[in-house]
């Protein structure tokens, strides 16, 4: 009985290890001799008179235990047997994922001389006009009496700045994002489209810039990434925090001039 059990308990190993070797894996076996110690050590006396014989009562618990032999393991992976595939297990670090052709992390960090502010200003602009300043990256929205309200903006990377005159056209909140043909172009991984919210590039208000009756597809928008705010990181567009430009949002009307320096 004791040998047709130990023998079953060998061909289901046998088994298993034919079926993971199958799965894409070259399995090593142990010796035949590793396999007989570690049996022998399982077998007891016979028994006597109906009681089986104890088995080295003169040493103690941890001498057995530390004369046994060890298991045998099943298998050892070698190598994967279909090529390209990778030995398990893996241990590889944990890297970002990130696009082909995306840009890369910036430092996160807001600098408080960007925060709104009302400042002295006497540019010779009208009250109710925007102007951007694009060189110290600050938007100014003409008060009376000589005052200004300023904002911290981001603006267009090398290459994409640009300046003259434009009128609000329209104003959205948590606008829809439609990145422009040329713009993912230059950018594949851009998506066609983008619903508005917390996650969209055009944060929680839009102001449209229109020139000469047409929409310029550039824009005054909030941001999801204040870090980026006081640095040349856009395509064009003029970006503020989402408080930020809610407040503007709420001061400026349609047809609003803006002059951008």
């Amino acid at each position: 009985m004791r040998r047709a059990l130990i023998a079953a308990c060998l061909w289901a190993v046998a088994a298993v290890g034919q079926a993971e070797a199958q799965s894409g894996y070259v399995a090593v076996q142990p010796s035949l001799e590793y396999q007989r110690q570690w049996i022998a050590q399982l077998r007891r006396p016979p028994a006597v008179n109906g009681t089986a014989a104890p088995i080295d009562l003169g040493r103690s618990a941890p001498a057995r235990r530390a004369a046994m032999v060890p298991p045998p393991r099943r298998y050892v992976v070698v190598r994967p047997r279909v090529a390209g595939r990778p030995s398990f297990p893996m241990a590889q670090p944990a890297v970002p994922v990130r696009m082909p052709g995306a840009p890369a992390p910036m430092t996160r960090g807001f600098d408080p001389k960007f925060l709104p502010t009302v400042v002295d200003y006497d540019g010779g602009y009208a009250e109710g006009t925007i102007v951007i300043d694009s060189r110290a990256r600050y938007l100014y929205l003409v008060e009376a009496g000589g005052k200004a309200r300023r904002y911290g903006i981001g603006v267009g990377r090398e290459g994409f700045g640009w300046s003259g005159r434009a009128r609000i056209g329209r104003k959205a909140e948590w606008p829809r994002w439609t990145p422009p043909a040329e713009m993912r172009k230059r950018q594949p991984y851009l998506p066609v489209s983008m619903e508005g919210g917390p996650h969209n590039p055009l944060g929680a208000r839009a102001l449209y810039l229109y020139r000469n009756g047409a929409d310029s597809l550039y824009r005054i928008h909030g941001s999801n990434e204040p870090w980026t705010i006081g640095r040349a990181v856009s395509s064009g567009c003029f970006r503020m925090r989402n408080e930020d430009v809610v407040d503007l949002y709420e001061r400026v009307p349609v047809g609003a001039q803006v002059v951008v320096l």
